[in-house]
């Protein structure tokens, strides 16, 4: 949305309101998201009818083994990553199957009964039902999906096994070893919610939807007299947690169908699926086509192993022990059918406590009495009544609110309220401004806040009468009576001074030192402020912007220009005594752009000459600010600064810094060191900005260590950005700095805010994360906010809550608009309230709950180890759904993993942070890298979190399917298993933006994309695709413009050649899989913490 369009005019107050215009399907962010694709879990259609078992079709998989590979496997040369098993096209994301997608039952459990697994011979028998008392097992490559009856506890004692020395598989997590496993044929009972029949296991509170597995690391009863005989680190087939979710070993070569491999007999591997019921055969690390050889890391099974209580046959090899990545929750399954259930009809406010759709769904919402979540969401919309339930659940109550968030097209900006000089109308005890969830009394003379129970009186000149149902009849034409956000018009006592404001300035503040000049930074940029400027934002239908402008030089000492209008040539003073910063001119140094328009460009022009030949390497850069602060201290007025820097501050002056990057702190106590600002000069430059709103956005052009920690923050105390291009070079990061300054010049931004959160007895506001500066304990001052930024508050209880009223929220933010308007803007939340844990668990929203969980751990790595920050993390997790598996689901084998509904991602996406590179970086990532992330992500918003933790991988070119020419293609999860090299995919997490090529993609594609005849001579490390006139060319370049246009910041674009050295780099955002630098992969971390929530439960 162009910020600079006219905006809807404003209904006058207190006449009917056109609130609600036609509603039509939403397109905002992209198209209308596909279809359902293939679910990717066997059973996830329906109930399997019967028992039956269909022969498997395909080659039989050799047993993997420790061991060599065997003789035929394909030799590769050392060092070199294979990719050879997905032979060109091979479809990574399964079959399609034809039945329908359909939502889980809300009393089924994740999976039902698939193949009951029994050692017999090779030639599987049909047979029909098992009677109630038999112990099966739904085995998936490995992993049990719970199915159930309901039986007896697990024997006391029972344990994951003896120690062994194999390594664990993070690196990092205490105590993680290899799990043990269990027999075959001894594998836990499964428990399903509906039970066999005659076998109903007890509910106890209606249980909320549930996904459950049953992890190979649990176990049934282990057999003591066995555990002698196995060689060290093996169990019967036991899950081996160090094995990297990556084939490096060669694999086994193809076989045509129907030929015998070589080797030891092999059983066939138990059929998903019933020949009636639509699915897939069973697979090995989600890929199909010719069976694999031995894989790396995979325990041989013991030759002997008896096979208990099974059926009498010849003693057979056991298949591997490994969790089916398809078998586990799957991100993208979860955000398509969210999609698909939840896309299509509008998101209406009215009921309270609802669920928002994901952040990831595109959906219109229409306001009735509630916020947007485009505004706020809440990581629980049913907060428990009291603090011991909260306790026990250690669910984090917070809320991530987006006080100024842009809005699609389709949906109209808060309405503008103007009670005149009365102001708006108060509850006269806690403040809180009139909204939909007041009650009115007394025939309408007065009104009870609902956030206090205080009773008021209404002014005479507010008085309405009400209708039948207590309502006043006026309420539909009062914005502040039906919706739940709008904004008030504020008097001149919610002004400074008590004098309303004037428009805010920008200052522009150039380093004019060798290394800018050297780069072409400073040419480059004063080229484009010519234009730019011409772009500020403005208010609704003004033709011009109110915001004035000045500039500012600098190196070692700073220059000031005189750009007033009736001068013919711009005039420059220079103030070298940076020690004691003061501003030369007060007239002509802040001026309007139209009157001034040909000194500006005269002065732009002469810049890059002026210091074309310097030979000044030394910077200063707190004195910097101090000058644009008290330039608009002198001005009366608030403001932005946009700092252009390039390098360490070493030159003698306030807040000068020393290098002190010491990459030897890592994982040690001091690391937090790393983090923290080396003086404290900076914070009370940024106390004196705030006071004066005064916002700084920093763009910072490196070489080499600069202490991104200490020069953010300014910035981050005062609501501002930073933006970072290490390295730059106009040819290639040109277009990414251009778009960020645009776009960062050109938003809408409230100048001098403040925010506070009021909320109804029982809960309060305690704690807050983001860009922002506080004085007190409850109001959040931000020199400037803008459409991007958000704040999460964390709440607690001081009191009890009931059920009937709910819980309220209230967010006020008084602010400055662009055109020196004084205004309050208000978002209003009821959440409802639950005395049963399972309501607590049927309503929580993960993404939120990463959101904050991610903040939280990036600003505890200021004070704490960094692995203590994990194992906090961890810990809180397993908490989490350790009390729901206690409390809500229904009894069942200690050896399964319940996981509720709503939250089955929350491992994926916690482990996703734990691997992230503030709290584990790679050798590859700089100090500066990780303070420029942790500042980053304390004010993002929950889709920003949700895609740059998880980022998207889209396919799109597929051998096997032809790229669609108009929807999005459909993501696919993100792990290196997933990729064909016969196929193109593209990565983005909201920051990077990266095209992988196969190395054996067709060569009519890459003539088609690149414009180059074959694989070998694409450039890797491209940073552009040539503009060229055929359908997938567009179809490609489309995309990725699309893509841009959703985030907040210009993702530069790399090639990556598969087998090429950047291809580590795309790597490290594959996060289903393990990491370079220890992070584990998801099926080693949810095995972890099963681990974890076996060890709370007992």
């Amino acid at each position: 949305m162009n910020v600079n369009q006219s905006a809807p005019p404003v209904p006058p107050y207190g006449q009917n309101q056109p609130i609600y215009p036609g509603y039509h399907q939403s397109s905002y962010g992209g198209q209308p998201g596909p279809a359902a694709p293939a679910t990717p879990y066997g059973a996830y259609n329906g109930p399997v009818p019967g028992y039956q078992q269909a022969p498997p079709q395909g080659v039989p998989r050799a047993p993997p083994s420790s061991g060599a590979p065997p003789a035929s496997a394909a030799q590769v040369p050392c060092g070199q990553t294979t990719y050879g098993q997905f032979g060109q096209g091979d479809i990574q994301n399964g079959p399609s199957s034809t039945a329908q997608m359909q939502r889980v039952p809300g009393s089924q459990q994740f999976g039902p009964p698939l193949a009951p697994v029994v050692s017999q011979p090779a030639v599987l028998q049909p047979y029909g039902p098992p009677p109630t008392s038999t112990q099966v097992t739904a085995q998936l490559a490995g992993m049990q999906i719970s199915g159930a009856v309901a039986q007896a506890p697990p024997p006391s004692g029972l344990g994951y096994g003896p120690p062994t020395s194999l390594a664990s598989a993070s690196g990092n997590f205490p105590n993680s070893g290899p799990y043990g496993s269990y027999p075959q044929s001894q594998a836990p009972p499964l428990s399903q919610a509906q039970g066999h029949p005659g076998v109903q296991p007890p509910l106890r509170s209606a249980p909320p939807l549930a996904s459950s597995f049953t992890s190979p690391a649990s176990g049934g009863p282990q057999m003591p007299s066995m555990t002698g005989l196995l060689p060290p680190g093996q169990g019967f087939g036991s899950l081996p947690v160090n094995q990297a979710n990556h084939v490096s070993s060669p694999p086994a070569p193809a076989l045509p169908p129907g030929t015998q491999m070589t080797g030891p007999p092999v059983p066939p591997p138990p059929p998903m699926h019933s020949p009636q019921q639509p699915g897939y055969q069973l697979q090995q690390n989600g890929s199909f086509g010719p069976a694999r050889g031995p894989q790396p890391n995979y325990e041989s099974p013991y030759p002997g192993a008896p096979t208990f209580g099974s059926q009498p046959g010849p003693p057979q090899p056991l298949p591997p022990k490994r969790l089916d990545p398809d078998a586990i929750p799957s991100p993208i399954q979860v955000i398509e059918d969210d999609r698909n259930n939840r896309g299509s009809e509008p998101f209406v406010t009215g009921v309270r406590g609802q669920v928002p759709p994901l952040v990831t769904t595109n959906f219109l919402v229409k306001d009735q009495g509630n916020a947007s979540p485009r505004y706020i969401r809440c990581t629980s919309y049913n907060i428990p009544c009291t603090s011991d339930m909260a306790k026990q659940a250690q669910v984090p109550l917070a809320a991530v609110i987006k006080p100024l968030a842009r809005l699609p097209p389709e949906e109209a900006s808060p309405y503008v309220v103007d009670h005149g000089e009365s102001g708006p109308l108060r509850c006269n005890r806690c403040k809180a401004y009139m909204c939909p969830l007041m009650t009115f009394i007394e025939g309408g003379r007065r009104f009870q806040c609902s956030f206090c129970s205080c009773v008021n009186d209404v002014p005479p000149q507010y008085f309405q009468h009400l209708d039948h149902t207590g309502k006043r009849v006026d309420a539909y034409d009062r914005p502040e009576l039906s919706l739940g956000s709008y904004e008030f018009l504020a008097t001149v006592d919610y002004c400074k001074n008590n004098k309303f404001p004037s428009p805010p300035a920008f200052i522009f503040m150039i380093d004019v030192s060798y290394n800018a000049i050297r780069t072409g930074l400073v040419r480059l940029l004063c080229e484009e402020l010519k234009s730019l400027l011409d772009y500020l934002p403005r208010e609704g239908g003004a033709e011009e912007s109110a915001i004035r402008v000045g500039f500012v030089t600098y190196n070692k000492v700073l220059h000031f220009y005189n750009v007033k209008s009736s001068l013919a040539q711009p005039q420059m003073m220079v103030v070298s005594d940076v020690a004691d910063m003061f501003v030369p001119l007060l007239d002509g140094f802040l001026v309007n752009v139209s009157e001034s328009r040909a000194v500006i460009t005269s002065l732009l022009d002469q810049i890059p000459e002026m210091f074309a030949d310097t030979r000044e390497t030394e910077t200063v850069f707190a004195p910097v600010i101090q000058a644009g602060m008290e330039a608009l201290k002198a001005a009366e007025c608030a403001g932005k600064l946009f700092l252009f820097h390039t390098s360490l501050p070493i030159a003698e002056a306030p807040g000068k810094l020393k290098n002190r990057d010491d990459r030897k702190l890592i994982n040690t106590d001091k690391e937090k060191t790393l983090f923290q600002p080396q003086t404290g000069t900076y914070q009370t430059l940024a106390k004196e900005c705030v006071a004066q709103g005064c916002c700084v956005d920093l763009f910072l052009f490196p070489n080499q260590y600069v202490d991104v920690a200490t020069l953010s923050v300014v910035p981050q105390l005062t609501g501002g950005s930073v933006y970072k291009y290490a390295c730059f070079q106009v040819e290639n990061d040109q277009e990414r700095f251009l778009s960020d300054l645009r776009r960062d010049v050109q938003k809408v931004v409230g100048f001098d805010a403040v925010m506070r959160v009021r909320t109804s007895t029982g809960i309060r506001a305690v704690d807050f994360f983001g860009a922002f500066y506080m004085s007190n304990t409850t109001d959040v001052e931000l020199a400037g906010l803008d459409g991007d930024k958000t704040v999460t508050v964390e709440f607690k209880h001081d009191d009890r809550l009931n059920e009937e009223n709910g819980a309220l929220l209230q967010c006020a933010l008084l602010y400055t608009s662009c055109a020196g308007q004084r205004r309050l803007r208000i978002h209003n939340l009821a959440l409802n309230c639950c005395t049963q844990l399972a309501d607590l668990y049927r309503n929580c929203e993960t993404d939120t709950l990463i959101n904050y969980m991610a903040k939280f751990a990036y600003r505890a790595v200021l004070n704490s180890p960094v692995k203590t920050v994990r194992d906090t993390l961890i810990t809180q997790c397993a908490q989490i759904l350790a009390c729901y598996r206690k409390n809500c689901a229904s009894p069942s084998s200690a050896g399964q993993l319940i996981l509720p509904e709503c939250m089955k991602l929350l491992p994926v996406y916690l482990n996703c942070v734990l691997k992230s590179d503030v709290l584990q970086p790679g050798a590859e990532v700089t100090t500066d890298d990780r303070a420029y992330v942790r500042q980053l992500v304390s004010s993002m918003d929950v889709a920003e979190t949700n895609v740059f933790f998880y980022p998207r991988l889209l396919p799109l070119v597929r051998t096997k399917s032809p790229l669609d020419s108009t929807a999005e293609p459909p993501a696919v999860r993100a792990s290196e298993e997933r990729l064909s090299s016969g196929d193109i995919y593209l990565l983005e997490n909201g920051l990077n933006l990266f095209v992988w090529v196969g190395a054996s993609v067709q060569q009519g594609v890459v003539q088609s994309l690149f414009n180059v005849s074959s694989f070998s001579q694409i450039t890797s490390g491209l940073s552009v695709l040539p503009v060229l006139d055929n359908p997938l060319s567009k179809k490609v370049r489309g995309l990725i413009d699309s893509l841009r246009a959703q985030r907040m910041r210009y993702m530069k674009l790399i090639v990556v050649k598969q087998e090429d050295k950047l291809e580590m780099l795309f790597k490290h955002f594959l996060v289903e899989d393990k990491s370079l630098s220890g992070g584990a992969s998801y099926v080693d971390f949810l095995c972890h913490m099963h681990k974890e929530i076996r060890q709370l439960l007992s």
